[in-house]
């Protein structure tokens, strides 16, 4: 696909560019999509690829998965490798950030008495298996106290407090699924790196979001879905692993072959036979993702967050809950350099449970309620291929939804 004026800058890009983008992708129906920091649809081209795939599968299955499309993977590696910064011998491809995570949190080896760093902000599974191990193994995590809106200088001064001789390993977010808040994980990793403290760094919300360097970032492992933000078919992730501590690390699956194995151990390959259909979805979208250009991307996806808070903040009791302004919004324009694609609000007074459900049956919007200690409200994520249009479509259904919530609360 040509896309308008795809050489000119990334701050320069007309309307008509996004609506060729738009045209990348299927119909989202019969719900406005809000809520693709889970799952984001794949380009018409990717989702034929895989078809084609599948099909190709059907006629010789044995071969056509194995010597074919197998084929095909360490091209993929090598391309993945590119965007993320790393060499393609440190990617492993695995189904999603829940399974890279589960990797990384049982294989890495810790003793019994040895202490892992989490907060209480972190994806609850990958929370849920540092706990498990020290059920089973005697491990102990150590929440790092800190506010969900809390400003850089607090959330290091957290982690610093919590280190003592027998921090092994630290569990970091890159960016919270709850509400978008960034960390300054690059800070983080550095810390840890005096102190001889192993980094896991869950990536799920920030690669093909934004330029994203294993490298820069400085971190041990890095996980990440490929099926958000890259938009490769449902059931796709990626595990990158430092060089130096694949050996010492244990796969989460029995491998089929002996050692030694390095990165591959972590492969699909220990699943036995799994579909390889999806995977035949990679490139094409890492095609689509290059074409447009991570930096466009990431500007695009700001762009449309802003847009759709400027209009919503005028609704009385509008709160968003990011550290960019916490509470009510006073009438000053938004900084667009603390707004990605994730953003959480509230609306005083409204349960936001109820909210959520008015929209979606009542207007045909999905959003996503989410709840974290004392946080909670409605998650709103918008992609590429998204119109402002839509995102009035949005704000005008949540105006409606917030007059019916608070009419139905005063009966």
């Amino acid at each position: 696909m040509n896309f308008i004026d795809v050489d000119s800058p990334a701050s320069d890009t007309p309307e008509a560019f996004w609506q060729e983008v738009r045209a990348a992708y299927p119909r989202q129906e019969p719900l406005l999509n809000l809520n693709n920091a889970a799952v984001s649809p794949p380009p018409l081209e990717v989702e034929q690829a895989v078809v084609d795939a599948y099909r190709l599968i059907s006629r010789n299955p044995d071969v056509n998965m194995w010597s074919k499309l197998d084929a095909a993977l360490p091209d993929i590696k090598a391309e993945l490798a590119q965007l993320i910064d790393c060499a393609p011998t440190e990617i492993a491809l695995n189904r999603n950030s829940s399974e890279g995570l589960s990797t990384a949190i049982f294989g890495i080896p810790l003793q019994p008495g040895d202490e892992v760093l989490i907060s209480p902000w972190d994806y609850p599974s990958a929370r849920a298996g540092w706990l498990q191990r020290r059920e089973r193994e005697g491990i102990e995590p150590v929440d790092c106290q800190f506010g969900l809106l809390a400003d850089d200088e607090a959330i290091i001064e957290a982690y610093s407090r919590a280190i003592t001789p027998r921090t092994r390993a630290m569990l970091l977010t890159h960016m919270y699924h709850w509400n978008g808040r960034l960390l300054p994980v690059e800070r983080l990793c550095a810390l840890a790196r005096e102190h001889g403290i192993i980094t896991v760094v869950d990536g799920a919300q920030t690669f093909a979001q934004m330029p994203v360097s294993f490298r820069k970032l400085g971190c041990d492992i890095f996980i990440t879905s490929l099926h958000k933000w890259l938009g490769a078919p449902v059931g796709n992730g990626m595990l990158v692993v430092r060089e130096g501590l694949i050996d010492d690390t244990w796969p989460l699956l029995a491998p089929f072959d002996p050692p030694p194995l390095r990165i591959d151990k972590f492969d699909h390959w220990s699943l036995g036979t799994y579909n390889s259909a999806i995977q035949a979805g990679i490139m094409p979208a890492i095609r689509l993702h290059r074409r447009i250009g991570v930096e466009r991307i990431q500007r695009r996806l700001s762009e449309l967050t802003r847009y759709w808070i400027e209009r919503a903040r005028d609704i009385p009791g509008f709160r968003l809950h990011a550290p960019l302004n916490a509470g009510p919004l006073d009438a000053g324009p938004l900084d667009a350099g603390h707004l990605g694609a994730v953003a959480l609000f509230s609306i005083d007074g409204v349960d936001s449970r109820q909210l959520e459900r008015v929209l979606r049956e009542q207007h045909r919007v999905h959003v996503k309620f989410r709840c974290v200690e004392a946080v909670a409200g409605l998650r709103v994520s918008p992609h590429i291929y998204m119109r402002k249009d839509e995102l009035d479509v949005f704000v005008d259904a949540l105006q409606a939804a917030v007059s019916s919530c608070g009419a139905r609360a005063s009966r």
